[in-house]
């Protein structure tokens, strides 16, 4: 006896069976009365378009970049027909370049120029292939190639050396169209750079007006220097420390010997030491740097011998402490504290520590005297010490205590030219408010 399922299973095999039979003999049939032939394999119909490439572009002539060192290239072309008109669809231009030995231009093997480079090795010009040097956007009709102008750089292009050039107009669908060869074209340096005339006649200004400051100077003509009250309070502050019978501290700042405001504090601590030697009041010179520390060891000795005072000279006035920053501000607060210094003088280049030795001196009730050049310490000397010299008053400072002319014609010169500057500056405004375009030109810089 079957079961029910047995049944069931027996009765679905035999439906799936008669389809089958019923579809291997009729369907072949239809296909024969209707003439038409079952394909072994479906292919796709397809279409095949044509891509147009752009047109490429015209009039491409390269130049030897001018005003310059050398190594440059300038091209110019006229844009494709299809650049914002006719189909419109390119994308951008690509510069390419080859040197004259190769490409379509090959000399017999092993010729060629090669430089060697600092590594050891060769670098060297591949025959055959175009170097890309850049992409420009669509509606640009102008490239300017800089090469690197040293043997190892990468992209290190030799002048003397023949180069030919083309540009691919590239499309949207990517098509790409080249345009015709130019070349061989050579770059070089040239001696002057007509770009920098404006330079070399501010320049040379400079340079009269400053040797006529210093003739005068040396002359005897007293030169007028705005009066800096940090400078005018230095006499105070010294009489004072020799009143109250107390040292005067004075700090040269973390600089190196050959920093500008370093150099500007030696001019200002010869003018304090020998004020302090014809006071006899005892001067310290906390050092940072141990070639500081000699430079200020001489200058002090010099500024004493000027005095006349030679005997109350001792080396140990001016003394190396440590070229740790915080264990150098910790030495110098501590000589603030113990000594009770009537007067601190804070000039050169200083850092993270400005604020330190600024609160510790006024803590220690001190007067204080504060320059440097450093533009993120100003606000910590203004709002801690008694006068400030701010940036270039450091540097006038120098000029105004050593009265020698040609620190004085130097710094009337600066004051001079910068006037001058400031009357071109309002002239350019006034142009460019009023286009005045041929005015306005007159002081294009290409640097």
């Amino acid at each position: 006896m079957f079961s029910h399922r047995d049944t069931g299973i027996a009765t679905r095999t035999a439906t799936i069976l008669l389809t089958t039979a019923v579809f291997l003999v009729f369907v072949p049939a239809v296909f024969a009365q209707a003439d038409i032939a079952v394909p072994d394999t479906l292919v796709a119909d397809s279409t095949t378009v044509a891509v147009i490439p752009p047109a490429p572009v015209t009039n491409l002539a390269v130049k030897d970049a001018p005003n310059d060192h050398g190594h440059a290239f300038r091209l110019t072309w006229t844009k494709s027909a299809d650049d914002m008109a006719g189909r419109n669809n390119v994308l951008m231009y690509r510069v390419l370049r080859t040197p004259a030995w190769r490409g379509p231009f090959t000399e017999p093997e092993g010729q060629g120029p090669e430089w060697r480079n600092e590594a050891g090795t060769w670098w060297h010009l591949i025959k055959g292939e175009f170097d890309t040097l850049g992409n420009v956007p669509a509606g640009s009709e102008s490239y300017k190639n800089t090469g690197g102008k040293y043997r190892e750089n990468s992209d290190f292009s030799p002048d003397h050396v023949g180069f030919f050039f083309k540009v691919l107009t590239i499309a949207a669908d990517g098509s790409v169209s080249e345009s015709a060869l130019f070349g061989p074209v050579e770059s070089s340096g040239q001696w002057y750079d007509f770009g920098k005339t404006w330079i070399l006649i501010a320049v040379i200004l400079f340079t009269i007006v400053m040797l006529t400051m210093v003739d005068l100077a040396r002359k005897g003509r007293e030169l007028f220097i705005r009066p800096l009250a940090g400078i005018n309070a230095v006499d105070e502050a010294i009489g004072r420390a020799t009143e109250m019978g107390r040292p005067i501290l004075y700090v040269l700042g973390l600089g190196a010997p050959d920093e500008i405001a370093t150099i500007a504090s030696f001019t200002i601590l010869s003018r304090v030491a020998k004020k302090v030697a014809e006071y006899q009041t005892e001067l310290l010179v906390p050092c940072y740097d141990p070639i500081v520390m000699t430079i200020a060891q001489e200058t002090v000795k010099q500024s004493y011998i000027d005095a006349g005072r030679m005997d109350d000279y001792q080396e140990d006035q001016v003394y190396y402490v440590t070229q740790n920053q915080f264990a150098y501000v910790a030495a110098v607060n501590g000589t603030m504290l113990r000594r009770q210094t009537a007067t601190n003088f804070y000039l050169g280049v200083f850092y993270a520590e400005s604020l330190i030795l600024a609160e510790t001196g006024s803590l220690a009730g001190s007067i204080q005297i504060s320059g440097t050049d450093r533009v993120t310490q100003i606000p910590f000397f203004v709002v801690a010490c008694d006068y400030t010299l701010i940036g270039e008053e450091l540097y006038a400072a120098s000029a105004y205590l050593g009265r020698e002319p040609v620190l004085l014609g130097t710094l009337k010169a600066q004051d001079y030219v910068k006037g001058i500057l400031l009357v071109l500056m309002v002239i350019g405004i006034i142009g460019g408010i009023f286009n005045w375009t041929w005015l306005t030109n007159l002081f294009v810089l290409n640097l």
